[in-house]
């Protein structure tokens, strides 16, 4: 006869703690995603920005309208003697991340030296 006391619930246990630590990294996963795709269209948004400043329309607009729908509360853009400066707030599982994982993306314009 075979001792089965103390091992009839171990793969239902492996199977729960395994699963756990699953869907953990699964969830680290898509932060990181999320933060990452943030920094991407921050600096997309800055130099959308850039360009609009260059061709003497608002900066701000040209900004927000470069960033997705997500995104479009969580924007915070500044101009400043011909930078534009994106911040992005990437959303998140707990809002203590949002403003650790946020990012920003800068862009700025040189007027050319005949123009000056």
């Amino acid at each position: 006869m075979r001792k089965r006391g103390r091992e009839e619930g171990q793969a239902s246990v492996e199977l729960a703690a395994g699963s756990a630590v699953a869907i953990l990294a699964g969830l680290v996963a898509l932060q990181l995603l999320a933060a990452g795709y943030a920094a991407v269209m921050a600096d997309h948004a800055a130099e959308a920005g850039a360009l609009a400043l260059a061709n003497g329309r608002p900066p701000a607009a040209a900004a927000r309208a470069a960033v997705p729908g997500w995104s479009a509360g969580a924007a915070r853009v500044r101009v400043e003697d011909g930078a534009v400066e994106v911040t992005l707030v990437p959303p998140a599982l707990f809002s203590a991340l949002r403003e650790r994982l946020s990012a920003t993306g800068r862009a700025v314009v040189r007027r050319p030296a005949w123009d000056r």
